[in-house]
């Protein structure tokens, strides 16, 4: 028997509408930690997205160092994987890896490409031992996938040219090795970063993972012989298709669309090569988080003034609030109003926004909100506008490239 606690999409760092969650992510690792105690599980596996920038904070970086530490001292045997997601950068990753090697923690950043051309599979496949050392599994742990890092490599004859053949490949190649490699009786537990199709994306939260018409991949990918596959990327829990196949979903709520996700880690059981059980554990929520609205101004202040509030509770604990109002004409002093009625009240206003009324006039110009268009639907309306017809495939997916290296570069500059 081997039992191991599946998580991901921690964003260690995240700037919550310009505002830290230290405080947050430091009690959310205390309670993993004090789970860890209480079960005991023979690893722990972290599913990407680490951080939630390239270049996370000093302090970030000291919240996860400080907990796998800790993590070691309370459970000496216990075996922690890591791998990069899309907000990571690969290579920060993996830069301690030969300090975690010593506390049993794997940091997996990037895939590697032998001078053959082949797949370096052998780094990417990790051992899960039992609280006796006899190795019980053995984890597939594949880092986010950038098209870079696996497109234009050659196989043989054949030339993975574009991204979904890439990532077949990848797996191939990966799934391959590890049946060579693991002894009967040995389970077989894929760990990705990846968006699969079926999967249900949470409304404004999640980065494209791969922009362009390339994003989803299929689960097929992962045959039946994989014991179970630990997801992550999407923040709502959930499985896709079978049982075996889940995203962990993030401990904590990324946006105010997620304020009612069931919140969890997963504790996985796996008997000799075959899952033998499932069951989610719910992550307390450290700071509580209120969306009103969308209704008029009176119905929202009541609901305000509705809410059962804590005055003892220290300011960085204070419940984090979402106002959206409905307006049927001008009230530029909306924000002094809400102001008035927050006025001594143990909350955080972080938004506030507006809803005005849809006016339906023959010429008049479609009203666009940039901020739920996103980059791709704006450059195809603005292309369209421009040129008199949509964007062909090979414009689009000049533009993805550009787009995810942007994405990749996001904070070096600062460096």
């Amino acid at each position: 028997m081997l039992t191991f606690l599946h998580t991901a999409d921690w964003h260690l760092g995240q700037s919550f509408h310009g505002q830290e969650r230290h405080a947050e992510h430091r009690a959310f690792l205390a309670w993993l930690l004090d789970t860890l105690a209480t079960r005991r599980p023979d690893a722990l596996l972290v599913a990407g997205d680490i951080f939630d920038v390239v270049n996370p904070s000093l302090r970030a970086q000291g919240l996860l160092y400080d907990f796998i530490v800790a993590a070691h001292e309370r459970l000496p045997t216990l075996d922690i994987v890591l791998i990069a997601g899309n907000h990571d950068s690969g290579n920060r990753i993996e830069l301690p890896a030969p300090l975690l090697a010593r506390l049993r923690t794997h940091a997996r950043g990037r895939v590697h490409w032998r001078d053959d051309g082949g797949l370096d599979t052998r780094r990417l496949l990790v051992p899960l031992t039992d609280a006796e050392g006899a190795t019980r599994a053995w984890c597939l742990a594949l880092p986010f996938l950038r098209p870079a890092e696996v497109t234009g490599h050659r196989a043989g004859e054949a030339e993975a040219d574009d991204y979904l053949t890439g990532m077949a490949r990848v797996h191939r190649e990966l799934i391959a090795d590890a049946r060579r490699q693991r002894a009967p009786g040995q389970a077989l537990v894929a760990m990705s970063h990846a968006h699969l199709q079926g999967a249900t994306v949470s409304e404004a939260s999640e980065r494209p993972i791969v922009i362009g018409g390339e994003e989803a991949v299929s689960a097929a990918l992962f045959p039946d012989d994989i014991a179970y596959v630990a997801l992550g990327h999407l923040h709502r829990a959930q499985q896709v298709g079978e049982a075996r196949i889940r995203y962990s979903g993030s401990p904590l709520p990324m946006a105010f669309s997620e304020v009612d996700y069931a919140h969890q880690i997963v504790e996985v059981s796996l008997d000799g090569e075959r899952l033998s059980g499932v069951d989610a554990l719910p992550v307390p929520r450290p700071v509580a988080m209120h969306r009103l609205g969308p209704a008029p101004l009176e119905h929202v202040l009541a609901e305000l003034e509705a809410l059962e509030l804590d005055d003892a509770l220290p300011r960085e604990h204070w419940p984090w609030l979402e106002v959206r109002v409905e307006l049927s004409a001008p009230m530029p002093d909306l924000r002094a109003r809400v102001d008035a009625a927050l006025e001594g009240r143990p909350l955080r206003l972080l938004r506030l926004e507006r809803r005005l009324p849809k006016v339906e006039t023959e010429n008049a110009p479609e009203r666009i909100d940039l901020e739920s268009l996103g980059p791709r639907r704006l450059f195809e309306r603005t292309w369209q506008n421009r040129w008199g017809e949509p964007p062909g495939e090979d414009v689009l997916a000049d533009f993805a490239r550009l787009q995810q290296e942007v994405m990749d570069d996001d904070g070096e500059a600062s460096a």
